[in-house]
């Protein structure tokens, strides 16, 4: 994130860092309600790691007779209303980026959620940020529970003053190391039970798996393969096999698919970039044989409807939310080429031109891609 309105990032700072201090007083007032807050605010693929939670804390023991209210980020907002709208009283998107030059909005915010009465927030995302840990505290609750969290995505000199907005604060185990994990701890430790979930998943659906999807895109741009990688291998696919190629991806990633298009025989691919919405792209992941992506919110969705998938894999998060562990989910293969600087939180230590994929991406060559792909689609092995 880079701050452009320095003078709108000072007026949003004041308030995140004095007005909780002013809405706790005022709110030991009031009897709080009934009502529970949870702030998921990061990307679509932590979303898809973490749905599923919902479910299990709308019907505990602890919080079945609450309202159950949810800030997200707008990204995957179409997802939470087609799935999860059952689990939510209310939800409310938001920009998280935009907040920060915002400060109108989040003093409207800050007025909405205060006004909303609530006796517990919960913060489960163990990399908490500036603004998550603000509105947490702009709600005025005194039981506020999250991670004790790194410092990847706050600065040290406001998480040591936002810890303090917490009742309690868990501190992960070593242990555990996947996302998918680290979620489920968290609310085992709230809701005082067991939490029986395997993995990610979405209801499924009595569909024949055919066709292969290429998902372009991912976040960064630098953390993609390149563009004739893709084209290459997608050529590779249609010469071993009849199965119908797609390539699948946000508005952003149109003019990719149109280069790929071009180095490709013409028709020989179904074009759906930015064609679909996240809930239509996910129904069609669920019928496809095999998806093949970056690091991305694909190898997720991938997972939660039980489809192939091939993942060209850098090494920024490494085993936090790739590689699947075998015992949430066996049936990617991510390919990769590890290096000594892996878990670097994506601050490559190398220089690289703009356009240029990390060195950890870069390093994952189409022999290896090709090698997976056959495999995930049952071709025989290719000759030593």
């Amino acid at each position: 994130m880079v701050i452009k309105k320095r003078n709108s990032f000072r007026l949003t700072r004041f308030i995140l860092l004095k007005l909780p201090y002013l809405l706790r007083l005022i709110n030991k007032l009031f009897k709080p309600r009934k009502r529970l807050l949870i702030i998921k605010i990061d990307a679509i693929g932590d979303y898809v790691l973490f749905r599923n939670y919902l479910e299990v804390v709308r019907t505990s023991q602890k919080f079945k007779d609450y309202e159950i209210d949810l800030i997200g980020n707008i990204a995957w907002k179409d997802i939470a209303l087609w799935y999860d709208k059952p689990f939510i009283s209310r939800f409310r998107f938001i920009k998280p980026d935009e907040l920060y030059e915002s400060p109108r909005k989040v003093l409207g915010l800050a007025l909405s959620l205060f006004n909303s009465r609530y006796e517990i927030v919960l913060q489960p995302a163990y990399t908490r940020t500036f603004i998550g840990d603000g509105l947490a505290a702009l709600t005025g609750a005194t039981n506020i529970i999250g991670f004790e969290s790194d410092t990847e995505g706050i600065a040290p000199r406001y998480k040591i003053k936002t810890d303090k907005y917490y009742s309690e604060l868990l501190k992960l185990p070593k242990v555990l190391y996947f996302e998918f994990d680290r979620s489920r701890f968290f609310f085992e430790q709230v809701l005082k039970q067991s939490i029986d979930l395997t993995g990610p998943h979405f209801p499924s659906k009595d569909a024949g798996k055919q066709g292969v999807t290429v998902f372009l895109g991912a976040g960064n741009p630098k953390r993609g393969w390149r563009t004739e990688n893709f084209s290459q291998l997608m050529e590779l696919i249609m010469a071993e096999t009849a199965r119908p190629v797609n390539l699948v991806g946000g508005p952003e990633m149109e003019e990719t698919a149109q280069q790929i298009e071009a180095l490709l025989p013409p028709e020989s691919v179904i074009n759906m970039v930015g064609k679909t919405s996240l809930p239509k792209v996910i129904d069609h992941i669920m019928r496809t044989s095999l998806v093949i992506c970056n690091e991305t919110s694909a190898v997720h969705m991938a997972a939660a409807c039980g489809t192939k998938a091939v993942c060209i894999l850098g090494g920024g998060h490494f085993e936090r939310f790739a590689p699947y562990p075998e015992h949430v989910y066996n049936r990617t293969i991510f390919v990769y080429e590890k290096m000594p600087c892996y878990n670097c939180n994506w601050l490559c230590i190398y220089d690289t031109a703009p356009g240029q994929p990390f060195p950890c991406i870069d390093k994952v060559t189409l022999a290896d891609a090709w090698r997976a792909t056959r495999k995930q689609l049952g071709i025989l092995p290719m000759p030593a």
